[in-house]
């Protein structure tokens, strides 16, 4: 599967652009705040459903415009599917697949995969356990709507048992049986999503690793673990055990809302541990890993978006990522990269078929297409 072209109008900074992709690396190199990452978050957007950086539609229109739409090509062997996104202020957002309107905007995700990796990442190490359980949800829910459904009512019950809490506290009255109603719901759909991101860290795991070790040389040791309330007991009865707990606190403490992704070096918190480029290789290695458990579980190779992922790495690193990546073990690959001159060189090196964009002043010119030069396009 690959993105055969890419129409964009008023999305972010691009008032008009019209793309067509190799289906194998497309490069786009410039200044940085030109534009660059806009057009791989355009991508994720006909893939996800939204953006990648932002949970607000709105921050994503053309300044001074009161709509965006995004228009792409999906081509797998024979067949092409045409998908269609469109956001209008104060209005709701549309994605068609094929000239058909999805009712529900999660039926439209896991069609066509794709992994980000950008400096966004980050966070994963830096910021607390929510953005590590929203890395494990937007894995397995690629590739398993039944899973996305279990996390949004499990978090619909989540919402209902703390506000109960919350009345318990204000009125002075304790409902066991009203309390119980959301026990069965948190015990029935976290169970589901405890088993699976159970079984997808055990599966990344050795994948991970094997990721590591080829960008890093296996200068280090990494490991990666789940931590769950769920893996110390029925869950049932620990929801039980802590209702009094529960109601002086005014919310739920135990479930899989608090589960969390361990990340470890040599022993120690990749935190607290790695340097800059060490924490970057061993998010790169992580998101590598997610790219292929979505491949074996969906059957669909998926694209991969590599923002910016460069900084930071010396020459040596930055060619065995691109020499991985181009391997055959992936499909279509989206870049970004200040350094016209480090993509091309590396990319002249390598028997496969690729394309480089220049951008600059809301411009997109195409400049080399397997190292020869072309016309500029606007």
């Amino acid at each position: 599967m690959h993105l055969k072209n890419l129409t964009l109008t008023n999305f972010k900074n691009y008032e008009q652009a019209d793309l067509e992709f190799s289906p194998r690396i497309n490069c786009f190199v410039g200044n940085n705040g030109v534009g660059k990452t806009n057009i791989l978050d355009a991508v994720h957007y006909l893939s996800l459903t939204k953006s990648f950086f932002n949970a607000i539609d709105s921050i994503s229109i053309r300044h001074g415009e009161d709509y965006f739409i995004i228009n792409g090509i999906f081509t797998d062997r024979d067949e092409e599917d045409q998908i269609f996104c469109a956001f209008q202020r104060q209005k709701q957002k549309v994605m068609k697949k094929n000239g058909k309107e999805y009712q529900k905007l999660s039926d439209h995700v896991g069609k066509f995969p794709v992994v980000m990796i950008s400096p966004a990442d980050s966070a994963l190490i830096s910021e607390g356990s929510e953005d590590r359980r929203r890395f494990l949800n937007k894995i397995i829910s690629q590739y398993d709507p039944e899973y996305l459904d279990s996390v949004l009512k499990y978090n619909k019950a989540l919402q209902q048992r703390n506000r109960l809490l919350k009345e318990f506290k204000e009125t002075g009255q304790f409902d066991k049986d009203a309390l119980m109603i959301w026990n069965v719901q948190l015990v029935k759909y976290g169970e589901y999503v405890y088993r699976e991101r159970k079984n997808l860290v055990n599966e990344l795991i050795p994948v991970f690793q094997e990721y590591y070790s080829l960008i890093s040389s296996e200068k280090e040791s990494v490991r990666l673990s789940y931590r769950s309330h769920l893996s110390e007991g029925d869950f049932a009865e620990t929801l039980v055990s802590t209702m009094s707990k529960d109601c002086f606190l005014e919310y739920t403490t135990t479930g899989i809302h608090k589960d969390d992704l361990i990340l470890e070096m040599n022993g120690y918190p990749v935190k607290s541990l790695g340097s800059q480029g060490q924490q970057k290789s061993y998010l790169v290695a992580l998101k590598l890993a997610k790219f292929d458990y979505i491949n074996r579980r969906s059957g669909i190779t998926p694209v991969l978006l590599l923002d910016d992922i460069f900084d930071k790495f010396d020459a040596e690193r930055v060619e065995q990522i691109i020499r991985l990546v181009g391997s055959s073990r992936f499909g279509q690959i989206f870049i970004t990269d200040t350094h016209q001159s480090r993509l091309k060189e590396i990319l002249s090196s390598h028997d496969t078929d690729y394309k480089l964009f220049m951008i600059s002043d809301n411009t997109i010119g195409e400049i080399f297409h397997n190292g020869i030069k072309v016309n500029e396009t606007k």
